[in-house]
Parts: structure tokens; C-alpha cells; sequence
């Protein structure tokens, strides 16, 4: 009955898509990260403007944003750093002297969700860090994806005014990095941005396609951190099928992923890059690439290597190591994915 009843409702959503001819390109099936489809529409002059003002609340990203601070002391309980407050720092477990990971959901997501529990147990498996998961659901969290998308550049710049926070607490920019997952994305480029550029790594995680483009001034770029890494897996659908980092990885060819079946929207394909990513912090098997001599021979199916293989994610990052361009690697179907 329930795989009856998402299949009515699935049909549904195409009915209504076939519906509208003319903005048919407008309208979008896109999944949450729990895998919940929403029908969005992507063209902001095809929606009424009080249709745009009702459902877009307001957004106060120094005052929405929540970080949760985990430690291996507290490595499933959390400890709230508060913005503008040392004190909340001070007296937490926050060590500026441990490397610091942030990591940034996606859209219609919180920083409780999976993609953030996974990558925060194996880094907390692996050593000393403080692994502060970003939730920005006061701007993420909305049926409007306009509005959730235009909120990337106030979430990202107020992360990065956070940062400075913790860098007066002792921290360093030269051990830190920044996670960030579709729409989650864009807000770790905001924040590279914001701290102009200085940041150890940006770990772009499928991008967020609709209504982003390489050079637009709140998209994640190969200039927001010392290295900016991407990993796109669902390329030219729900996520961006332009490099936008210093590097960039297209596992299987960076578009559709081995084991997510006929995959319509795309959700499976998306979410394989946090997946990916966060095995590759642990996995004593490598996913390894090959550099290939541009985007356009991945798209076409080939590949010529053009210079030395690299690893895809890990820990730590590829900063330092020459990786740039773009690369091909294959993966299994099923965890774990690296093949080595």
C-alpha cells in the first residue's frame, strides 16, 4: 500500500508538470535529503509575488544559524556555540588546537540529519576534531526553493563571521575545513568567500544546480579556500554539471551512480556524494582517479589521462598536493564504494 500510494503520488506531480506547456522546463521534482519528492518551480517570474512573500519567511542568519559542537568527549551529544557569545566557546569543549570540520545539509534538511551524523562518527573515529554541524533549517527549510536557495549567501557570510569567532578563541585557518551538501554547498563557497579565500579546503558536495552557475557571486567557486574540491554525482540534474572546484571528481561519470536503479529525480545519485565522502575519511582503500583532459571528455565517456592520478576526499584533504582539474574514478554499487 505504501509503494502504491507514492506511485499515485508520483503520478500526480507528472500529471500536474504535463499540465503547464509552457513553464513545463520551470517545474522540477526534487528530493529532500530524506528521499521526499517536492515539485518545485525554479522560475521566480512564474510564481505571483505574494505568492513569493507568504512563504518566504524571514531569514536573520546570525541569529538562525545553530552550531553544534561534537568532540570525541561528546561525540553524540552536542554543545551549542553561540554567535557573538566567547563565552559559549570558552566553555565548551572546543579545542583551537584540533583541526575544526564543519558540515552544511542541504535544502529541506537540519544539521541533525544524516549526511551530518555520518561524515561527524567517522572523523570523530579517526582522531581529535571539533566537528561543528552548521544548521541553517531557518533558511533551508522551505517549500519556496527560490527562497531557500537565495538564503546561501547571508547563511554562508554569517558562517564566516562565526569562523572569526573562533579563530580570536585560538583557532586556525590552516586546520579547517568546510563541508557542504547541495544547497549546502554554495553556503561553504559563502564562507570560503567571506574569509577570503584562506580557508585550508572546501569540500563541495554535488552542488546544487537549479538556478546556480559557476561565476555567479554567492556559487561555490575554485577561489573560496586554499583547495576547493567537488564531487559530483548527479550533474546536470539536481546538482551543478560545471567544475566549480580547484579539482573536481565525477565518480561514474559524475551523472547517474552504479545501484540507485532508474533513479527519475535523482535523489540517489545526489546523495551518493556525502556518502562517498564520508567513506573516504575511514576507508583504508582509496577512491582513486584518473585526470582526465577536461569535463568534456567525461561527458563524452572517455578519458585521457593528463597527469597523475589523485584521491578523491580523504583525510586530510588534497591542499598542498598539486591536485587540480578534473578527474574520473569508478566506484561499486553498494557500500563500500572505493574500489582503490
Amino acid at each position: 500500500m505504501a509503494i502504491r500510494a507514492v506511485l499515485l503520488l508520483l503520478a500526480t506531480q507528472l500529471l500536474f508538470v504535463a499540465s503547464h506547456p509552457v513553464t513545463n522546463s520551470n517545474w522540477h521534482l526534487v528530493p529532500d535529503s530524506d528521499g521526499r519528492l517536492h515539485l518545485v518551480n525554479t522560475n521566480p517570474y512564474d510564481l505571483p509575488e505574494d505568492n513569493l512573500a507568504s512563504i518566504a519567511p524571514l531569514f536573520n542568519p546570525e541569529q538562525d544559524l545553530i552550531f553544534r559542537l561534537f568532540t570525541r568527549t561528546n561525540p553524540t551529544t552536542p554543545q551549542v556555540l553561540e554567535f557573538g557569545n566567547p563565552g559559549s566557546i570558552a566553555a565548551s569543549n572546543f579545542n583551537p588546537g584540533h583541526p575544526t570540520r564543519f558540515t552544511i545539509h542541504g535544502w529541506n534538511s537540519n544539521g541533525n540529519d544524516g549526511m551530518n551524523t555520518n561524515i561527524r562518527d567517522r572523523y570523530l573515529s579517526v582522531g581529535e576534531f571539533n566537528v561543528i554541524s552548521v544548521d541553517w533549517s531557518a533558511g533551508a527549510v522551505n517549500p519556496n526553493y527560490i527562497a531557500a536557495r537565495n538564503a546561501v549567501g547571508p547563511a554562508g557570510a554569517a558562517l564566516a563571521s562565526f569562523i572569526d569567532q573562533l579563530l580570536a578563541a585560538g583557532a586556525s585557518v590552516d586546520n579547517m575545513y568546510v563541508i557542504g551538501f547541495s544547497l549546502g554547498a554554495h553556503v561553504a563557497g559563502n564562507a570560503g568567500k567571506g574569509q577570503h579565500g584562506r580557508l585550508n579546503t572546501v569540500i563541495a558536495l554535488d552542488p546544487a544546480g537549479p538556478l546556480f552557475s559557476l561565476g555567479q557571486p554567492d556559487a561555490v567557486s575554485p577561489a573560496d579556500g586554499r583547495y576547493v574540491e567537488m564531487i559530483m554525482t548527479n550533474g546536470g540534474l539536481l546538482g551543478s554539471s560545471t567544475p566549480m572546484g580547484q579539482a573536481t571528481f565525477t565518480p561514474n561519470g559524475g551523472r547517474s551512480q552504479p545501484g540507485c536503479g532508474t533513479d527519475i529525480a535523482g535523489g540517489c545519485a545526489h546523495g551518493r556524494a556525502p556518502a562517498y565522502y564520508a567513506e573516504s575519511i575511514t576507508s583504508s582503500v582509496s577512491f582513486r582517479a584518473t585526470r582526465c583532459a577536461g569535463i568534456q571528455e567525461v561527458e563524452a565517456g572517455i578519458c585521457t589521462p593528463s597527469g597523475a592520478d589523485a584521491n578523491m576526499g580523504g583525510e586530510p584533504s588534497n591542499y598542498g598536493r598539486g591536485v587540480s582539474g578534473v578527474y574520473f574514478l569508478t566506484t561499486n554499487d553498494a557500500a563500500p564504494f572505493a574500489r582503490g
